[in-house]
């Protein structure tokens, strides 16, 4: 069991290792905290990243049917993934280019997409895993999103999805997502968590104009109304089944595990951040694993990384999703773990400090 002193010696001994490189104190910047985060979390002066992944979750939202939030069809959801699996997406592109390993689940798209086989390696190296709870959620103008054996299904597959990782060697994953109309699930959450009025919350999503951004807070409002969601802000179990999503609710589970396993968890953008909110509230350790990848362009954000107090370590303007955030900022935690390893130290390398 690590105890408070042991953590405290041991962060003092990762300072005086990142202090005693051949440098200004101080003068990498944000490198020498990750640096620092890393190390904490995977308990050693010597910290390394193994088998980085990302992992996209994909699943279908029945408001989305309605037409009142998203000015794409519910079908987009489906070629989307089917894109990820031929190789063909940003996601694919960066991964590629970083040499992180990729996994797309379907969590709860309205398709069939590859019912063969659970788990299968497609063009690329791609690993797709059918782990569907349901054909999408139902509209929750109407009624709950889910059932809460649905929802605590959903958790979890994203819990056992994230130990075979473990298994396998992985000690650094990132969360990206797929689901026409998820960004009304991720403005509900958002708003019913942290009190803020709907408005605040309520984005473009994937691109709506001004009247339909009219339409879609006034039927998010609504949504909330019927809901009464201020009484779920502190049962989280409930908020998900109700307005959650199926690839939210496995994203949670996969936080809580990647935790469990103190992996380094890099957070991306809006969506991913709202399954962090249930996530940190059936487990509030999570935080402490979690590296911020970036300020999402979608409105309501910046707001949702000021209630968690977190510091995001790109301005990119990014609002695409699916974990591509995530991609960009892993290299930079490799940087900052491999400095640690790799750089001379003042006494290595006969390099006079400033005493």
């Amino acid at each position: 069991m690590t105890t408070n002193s042991t953590i405290t010696s041991l962060q003092a001994d990762l300072q005086h290792k990142i202090d005693n490189k051949t440098k200004p104190p101080g003068s990498l910047g944000v490198l020498e905290q990750l640096a620092l985060q890393v190390g904490l979390i995977q308990e050693t002066v010597s910290p390394v990243i193994t088998q980085p992944h990302i992992v996209v979750f994909a699943g279908d939202h029945g408001i989305a049917l309605t037409g009142l939030v998203n000015p794409y069809p519910q079908a987009v959801t489906a070629q989307m993934v089917l894109n990820f699996l031929n190789g063909g997406a940003a996601i694919n592109v960066f991964c590629r280019q970083h040499n992180i390993a990729l996994q797309v689940v379907d969590a709860g798209v309205n398709a069939d997409l590859i019912p063969a086989s659970s788990q299968l390696k497609v063009k690329g190296g791609e690993v797709f895993i059918n782990a569907k709870i349901d054909m999408g959620t139902t509209n929750y103008l109407e009624g709950p999103a889910m059932t809460k054996e649905a929802a605590r299904a959903a958790i979890d597959e994203g819990r056992a999805i994230v130990n075979s990782l473990a298994d396998r060697g992985c000690n650094c994953i990132g969360f990206g997502e797929m689901g026409i109309g998820n960004t009304s699930s991720a403005s509900l959450i958002m708003s019913a968590v942290t009190g803020m009025p709907v408005a605040a919350c309520v984005g473009r999503g994937t691109g709506v104009n001004n009247s339909q951004l009219e339409t879609k807070v006034q039927t998010l409002e609504k949504v909330h109304a019927l809901h009464m969601l201020s009484a779920l802000a502190d049962q989280p179990m409930a908020l998900l089944a109700t307005v959650g999503g199926y690839e939210i609710a496995m994203m949670a589970g996969a936080y809580i595990e990647a935790a469990a396993q103190k992996m380094v968890i890099v957070v991306d953008g809006f969506i991913t951040t709202a399954a962090l909110l249930i996530a940190q509230q059936l487990d509030p350790r999570v935080l402490q694993y979690c590296v911020f990848a970036h300020t999402s362009g979608e409105h309501g954000h910046a707001r949702m990384l000021e209630h968690l107090k977190a510091t995001p370590l790109l301005q990119l303007g990014l609002r695409l999703g699916e974990g591509t955030g995530a991609a960009l900022a892993i290299p930079l935690i490799q940087s900052a773990v491999n400095f640690l390893a790799e750089m001379a130290s003042f006494e290595s390398a006969g390099v006079s400090n400033k005493e």
